[in-house]
C-alpha cells in the first residue's frame, strides 16, 4: 500500500520496434549490460511502492521475458495495438487494484523521483502524465508545406509512466471500445470520456529507446547517472 492505494505498474513492452531496425526488439537490446526492459523493470522496483509489476510482452515472447526477468513480475502477450496491450497489462493487475501507472518498456531512464512525483499527482488530481516543455519550434505540415506554428510555450513532449485509477481506465476502455476507437496515447483514452489531465514536469533524460541512436544516447546517460 502506498498512502492508502493499492499501486500497480504496467509496463508495456509488445511493440514491433519497425524504427530501430534491427532483428532483435528494442527491448531486448543490451544497455549498460543488460537488456532495455530489465533496466526498466529494475527503476519501477527500486521505487519501492508498487505492489504488483506486470510486464506486456509480444505475443509468443512470455516465456522468454519470464526467464529475463524472473518470477516475481505477471508476464501477459500484447495485443494487436498498444490500446489492447495496456488494456491486457490492466486487466491482469489484482482485483483490488486502485490505480495503475503505465509506462513504456522501451523508456529505462525515468527517475525513481519522477515516478513516485507523478503517482502522487495522480493520487490527488485523479490522472497525471509525466511531459516536458518542447524545446524547438513546432510546425503543422501538410503536404509539405508549413499551415500552423502554435505557441511553444503551450507545448509538451508527453512521457511515461501516465497514471490513472483502475476503475477510470477501465471506463474509458470500454467507451472505446463500442465507439470503435482505438487511441496511441494512453492519456488520449481518458480524455475521450472527459478525463482532465495533470501533467507532472519530468525530465528529458526520460527518452524512449525507438532509433539506432537512442541506444547510444540512452548510453552515455546512464554512465553519467553512474548506472557503471
Amino acid at each position: 500500500m502506498y498512502k492508502g492505494k493499492k499501486i500497480s505498474a504496467v509496463i508495456v513492452a509488445a511493440g514491433n520496434s519497425s524504427r530501430m531496425q534491427s532483428s532483435v526488439s528494442k527491448q531486448l537490446m543490451i544497455l549498460c549490460g543488460k537488456t532495455v526492459i530489465a533496466n526498466t523493470v529494475d527503476t519501477f522496483v527500486k521505487c519501492g511502492f508498487f505492489d504488483e509489476i506486470v510486464v506486456v510482452c509480444p505475443n509468443g515472447d512470455e516465456e522468454l521475458y519470464q526467464k529475463l526477468l524472473g518470477d516475481n513480475l505477471t508476464i501477459v502477450c500484447g495485443g494487436h495495438a498498444r490500446q489492447q496491450s495496456v488494456y491486457n497489462g490492466v486487466s491482469s493487475v489484482s482485483d483490488d487494484c486502485d490505480v495503475i501507472a503505465v509506462h513504456d518498456g522501451a523508456r529505462p531512464l525515468a527517475d525513481v523521483s519522477d515516478i513516485e512525483n507523478v503517482v502522487d499527482d495522480a493520487l490527488h488530481f485523479g490522472a497525471s502524465t509525466l511531459a516536458v516543455p518542447v524545446k524547438d519550434t513546432i510546425k503543422i505540415i501538410k503536404d509539405n508545406v508549413v499551415i500552423d506554428t502554435p505557441d511553444r510555450d503551450t507545448m509538451y513532449a508527453v512521457q511515461t509512466p501516465q497514471v490513472f485509477y483502475r476503475d477510470d481506465y477501465l471506463r474509458a476502455y470500454e467507451k472505446a471500445l463500442v465507439n470503435g476507437v482505438d487511441f496511441t496515447d494512453d492519456c488520449q483514452l481518458i480524455e475521450s470520456v472527459g478525463g482532465v489531465i495533470h501533467v507532472t514536469v519530468g525530465h528529458y533524460t526520460n527518452i524512449k529507446i525507438t532509433t539506432p541512436e537512442d541506444i547510444d544516447i540512452a548510453e552515455v546517460l546512464m554512465k553519467r547517472r553512474g548506472n557503471l
